[in-house]
């Protein structure tokens, strides 16, 4: 049983989501183009979103950017640049971890302002509630994984996620087979990172499929205004 359940979760699971996450995107930009965006309610306790969004943002792209170097770079190209997997690992310890602490206190804030401001929380529906909350959670669970690393400073632990990741996309049937001994913690950290893939085309998160590259260093947000009357 447990052989079969971490065949479906880490072997057939990745495919689901990632054919959900790009039929769904293709789907509702097609068909609910005005809803492609994240809602804003910037006049609303402004200077808690404006560092609250920005240390997310910066957080979680680091996060991003480094998980898809880490896991998606073949292992010769890390021997070709002279750098072993131990070194490897602890450079993605100390940068992930700064980027996660980055990224969990801007969630926290963004958590803060959405629940405990009356207007906010009024303006916010399910969705948009349950989406910083799943975030909030994916980045302490990738922090928790920090300490569980510590224990397995020779990188071979890190290898099982590269070759996990690289069989997922080279379509290797073995692949969950790489990830079945790992601490339970790292388990839960890329189920619940495959579920956001599910969600994410029902949500706000489709924002980020379109956001020029000047998105990362903007110094504003969307713009909301009232209808004035012509006559004024």
């Amino acid at each position: 049983m447990a052989e079969f359940l971490n065949t479906f979760l880490f072997g057939i699971y990745p495919y689901i989501a990632l054919t959900i996450l790009a039929v769904g995107s293709v789907i509702r930009y097609d068909r609910d183009p005005y809803t492609w965006k994240a809602g804003s309610s910037q006049l609303l306790r402004r200077k808690q979103l404006m560092w609250g969004s920005l240390l997310f943002h910066i957080g979680v792209l680091a996060i991003f950017a480094g998980h898809v170097v880490g896991l998606l770079t073949p292992g010769w190209v890390w021997k070709v640049l002279g750098i072993s997997y131990a070194t490897k690992q602890m450079t993605a310890m100390v940068a992930g971890g700064i980027a996660g602490i980055f990224g969990i206190i801007g969630a926290t804030m963004l958590i803060h302002r959405r629940f405990f401001d009356a207007r906010v929380r009024a303006a916010s529906n399910f969705a948009d509630n349950a989406i910083i909350l799943i975030l909030w959670l994916q980045l302490a669970l990738g922090l928790s994984t920090i300490a569980v690393s510590a224990q397995h400073l020779d990188g071979l632990e890190m290898v099982k996620f590269q070759s996990w990741a690289q069989g997922i996309f080279t379509f290797n049937p073995e692949a969950a087979g790489y990830i079945a001994d790992v601490a339970p913690v790292f388990k839960a950290h890329i189920f619940l990172g495959l579920t956001i893939f599910v969600i994410f085309p029902f949500t706000r998160l489709v924002h980020m499929l379109s956001a020029p590259i000047r998105y990362i260093w903007r110094s504003g947000y969307q713009i909301v205004r009232t209808k004035r009357d012509p006559a004024e």
